[in-house]
């Protein structure tokens, strides 16, 4: 099993130079939704198949590519799945529940919770065993998604092993209050926020009056049942629960995801190995210094050539 999982490292390698044609086109792929399909992109191994993963998005609007209609153009699972082809990994790369092409899977994607994306990795999971011949299946979460696939691995069968990436080790509500007392400009905001923060951890809805219009995008009433469900996951506690092969993968010039995250992780889990990428970001891009949109290296497939989200 290490084996299998070390084969999936190629997430931190850089990987043989990909040329035109040398790939197996790629081929659209559905699972069933709870009112219409989910939708995805299959891409199968160059050459004879040695695992099969499944990509999990991170957070917010982030399409099956990478990319979301926010400005942020980075095709950073795109290219991660053709460099893992060019490995021998088949992946399916996804659009989430509501969104994009999986639009009709749900009247209301902000009313999805993470026990809805555990659903829908069952039925991915399903689908892809049955259009590949894999016995199981890898799920690389990258971010939000790395918390999905560890809420998935203690529910969902078929899994191979869990691939962390730039996924936070600790509770949601304790990164997102650490986020917002990092930039000075919150001070005024901090009070409403982490009173916010408590509620939703609490399991508890937070009135609009409560908050100030600011944080208004942050803590809408239409994705407060999305919070409280995270909120109610601690990562650490997950991955020591994981009997899987687990690979963390952490950038070292992630400053959205840090390294105590990865850290956290992997002191969870004593067989969990820890990968760290000194130089890339949330994005896993390569960056030459330490300013979050310096120039950035072409890396091969780990180059995911596009801003970060990070700022």
């Amino acid at each position: 099993m290490i084996k299998r999982m070390m084969i999936l490292a190629g997430l931190a390698a850089l990987g043989a130079p990909l040329h035109a044609g040398t790939l197996p086109a790629e081929e659209p792929v559905e699972a069933p939704g709870p009112q219409g399909p989910l939708a995805g992109t299959l891409l199968r191994a160059a050459g004879s198949q040695k695992a099969v993963a499944l990509i999990i998005p991170g957070s917010g609007p982030t399409d099956r590519n990478g990319n979301n209609p926010l400005g942020l153009q980075a095709d950073s699972y795109r290219l991660l799945a053709k460099g893992l082809a060019g490995e021998g990994i088949t992946t399916v790369r996804i659009d989430k529940r509501g969104m994009f092409a999986s639009a009709g899977a749900v009247a209301d994607a902000n009313a999805v919770t993470v026990p809805d994306y555990i659903a829908d990795t069952a039925a991915w999971v399903k689908v892809i065993r049955a259009q590949t011949g894999a016995e199981c299946v890898w799920l690389i979460g990258h971010s939000e998604g790395g918390l999905v696939a560890l809420a998935a691995a203690q529910e969902v069968e078929g899994l191979c092993g869990l691939v962390l990436v730039a996924a936070a080790g600790r509770p949601m509500g304790e990164v997102m209050r650490e986020q917002l007392r990092a930039n000075p400009a919150n001070a005024s905001l901090l009070p409403a926020a982490e009173a916010a923060i408590d509620a939703l951890g609490a399991g508890q809805r937070v009135e609009p009056s409560a908050l100030p219009p600011a944080l208004m995008p942050l803590f809408h009433p239409a994705v407060q049942g999305f919070l409280v469900s995270a909120f109610a996951l601690d990562p650490a506690k997950l991955a020591a629960q994981v009997r899987l092969p687990l690979l963390i993968v952490q950038g070292g010039k992630d400053i959205q995801v840090r390294m105590v995250d990865a850290e956290r992780l992997k002191a969870a889990n004593a067989d969990a190995v820890l990968t760290v990428l000194p130089d890339a970001t949330h994005t896993l891009k390569d960056v030459e210094t330490d300013i979050p949109h310096a120039p950035h290296r072409d890396r091969g497939y780990r180059n995911l050539r596009a801003a970060d989200q990070e700022a």
